[in-house]
């Protein structure tokens, strides 16, 4: 009978210690302001509750109170322990006669566990209970069998009463430690969770606010990722590329290079730099230099390729500029040296030619050699204004009017040549900060080349309006011939012409003055359609 009730005293023992702890593990883990009080009058509560449960033998009580008391002084310290015993105490008081032995028992008990404390207090939980329960199997056995008198003949029954006291703290230890561990283990969790998503948040901040692309690519060449910025640097939709294989957006003289590298690295786990071109959604091919990084899988094996791509396409066109720059530094310094040392002799050769030609009248081989000399002279002109530095003076300008002193200057060449003028200037004033000279040589070098492409004649357009952010605009459109679109970009480089007789050194000169104008000058032409060139100035403030 006795055993059926402490295994009931130590069931509903467990469930009070586990619903506190059940309970903690629902809400936030918060300190809370005296814990150890609260702690303490909890435990008394379920000290009462024991108490209530009390096996009563021949006018004397046995529960198993101080389970709870050895565990809250263990793990709590002895004013939450002294709590604890106290609630327990009054309690039994209340239930029960034989005062003198419960209170002569309780105050040895404190007293024991509190002096015990002072030295044990710096162990871990553990084995502060362990200690404390022995000091209470030695109390308990001087004080209630020995002292008191207390079934002194019943050894068995008293060796129950401790063994299920002990149980009661085994099974408290157990849930607590169990509840502290896991307690322990969830906050490690908890801040590995955190540490996952600062790390991730940082990485989606990084992928998705870089301009660079980033994808992953398996061994099928299918992208497996890809980041944000290919909607913003290539127009796609993330739909749209997902599943999709790179190779179709790769410039297809760059497809096989691209699988070549690919493949490689999937078998020789290098890795690679390599530069191609994406098509952008609404067409044009955008140049990219991308790191490729293998990705090897458990097996050792390279499972994915992570590539990492910037658009060059500035860096490129600036590379042509410092190329062209550079091309024409060169040219510069070289055309002026040889037009310096050409044009001493060409002098003295042509005044010779002219001398004799005087002396002994014209004749076809004279005018011949006069006008080869004269073209030279054009020449050496044209290279050292290309290679000497020249004395800028910029004046406020009236560009309407210097158009149309170029096109008087012009008409009678062009009366001769059937070919008319048909000027269209928009109302307004068109002034600009420039030097008339530079620009008028400009003006006359196109109109030229537009009369020297309609050797049949025709008409030129000349249209002068008013562009976008304070320009002004002066296109030139002739009936000519026109210019091959994949020469185009050609035009401006020195000594690239499509004239039989020409240097292509004019428009390079053009490129130059419209340059130092803060201006700029484009081409645009098909064959049999004629040649359109546009100039813009900044329009003075």
């Amino acid at each position: 009978m006795f055993l059926i009730d402490y295994i009931v005293n130590l069931s509903i023992f467990s469930l009070l210690v586990s619903i506190p702890l059940v309970i903690r593990s629902f809400i936030n883990h918060k300190p809370v302001k005296n814990f150890p009080l609260w702690a303490g009058c909890y435990g008394g509560i379920v000290s009462i509750l024991l108490v209530m449960l009390a096996i009563h033998e021949q006018g004397y009580t046995y529960d198993i109170r101080y389970a709870p008391v050895i565990l809250v002084f263990a793990y709590l310290g002895p004013i939450a322990g002294i709590i604890t015993g106290a609630f327990g105490l009054l309690a039994r008081l209340l239930s029960s006669g034989h005062w003198d032995t419960a209170i002569i028992g309780w105050i040895a008990l404190m007293s024991g566990f509190s002096l015990m404390y002072l030295y044990i207090k710096k162990l871990s939980p553990i084995k502060r209970t362990v200690i404390l329960s022995v000091i209470y199997f030695i109390i308990y056995t001087i004080t209630v069998p020995i002292i008191f008198n207390v079934f002194r003949d019943k050894p068995f029954f008293h060796f129950q009463y401790i063994l299920f006291v002990f149980l009661g703290v085994f099974l408290g230890v157990l849930l607590i430690e169990s509840y502290l561990k896991l307690y322990r283990l969830n906050n490690r969790l908890s801040e590995m969770y955190k540490m996952v998503e600062a790390s991730e948040a940082k990485y989606r901040l990084i992928a998705e606010n870089t301009s660079d692309l980033i994808m992953v690519m398996d061994k099928d060449h299918n992208l497996t990722y890809f980041s944000p910025s290919h909607e913003m640097v290539l127009g796609y939709q993330s739909s749209e590329l997902e599943a999709v294989k790179i190779c179709r957006f790769i410039h297809p003289d760059d497809v096989d290079l691209f699988k070549s590298t690919i493949d490689g690295m999937f078998h020789h786990k290098e890795f690679k730099s390599i530069e191609f071109s994406l098509n952008h959604k609404r067409g044009q091919w955008i140049e990219f230099e991308s790191r490729c990084v293998p990705v090897e899988g458990e097996n050792g094996e390279v499972e994915h390729i992570v590539i990492i791509s910037r658009d060059i396409s500035e860096r490129k066109k600036a590379e042509e500029i410092l190329l062209q720059s550079e091309k024409l530094s060169i040219v510069g310094e070289l055309a002026a040296g040889v037009a310096h040392e050409i044009r001493n002799p060409l002098t003295t050769i042509k005044g010779f030619i002219q001398l004799y030609k005087r002396e002994n009248g014209a004749d076809e081989i004279n005018d011949l050699l006069l006008s080869e000399l004269g073209r030279i002279e054009t020449i050496t002109s044209e290279m050292l204004t290309l290679g000497k530095p020249q004395a800028v003076h910029l004046y406020r300008t009236n560009l309407r009017e210097l158009v149309e002193n170029t096109l008087e200057l012009l008409s009678p060449q062009a009366h001769m040549e059937n070919i008319q003028f048909n000027l269209c200037v928009t109302e307004g004033e068109f002034f600009i900060i420039g030097e008339k000279n530079q620009l008028k040589q400009v003006f006359l070098n196109v109109l030229k080349n537009a009369m020297e492409s309609m050797p049949e004649g025709g008409t030129i357009h000349i249209n002068l309006h008013k562009g976008e952010k304070g320009e002004c605009v002066l296109s030139v459109k002739d009936e000519g011939c026109g210019i091959p679109e994949e020469i185009l970009p050609r035009l401006g480089e020195p000594f690239y012409t499509l004239k039989e007789k020409g240097t292509g050194l004019g428009l390079m000169i053009c490129n130059k003055i419209i340059k130092q104008h803060h201006g700029s000058i484009t081409y645009h032409s098909k064959e049999q359609q004629g040649t359109l060139v546009e100039i813009k100035l900044p329009l003075a403030g």
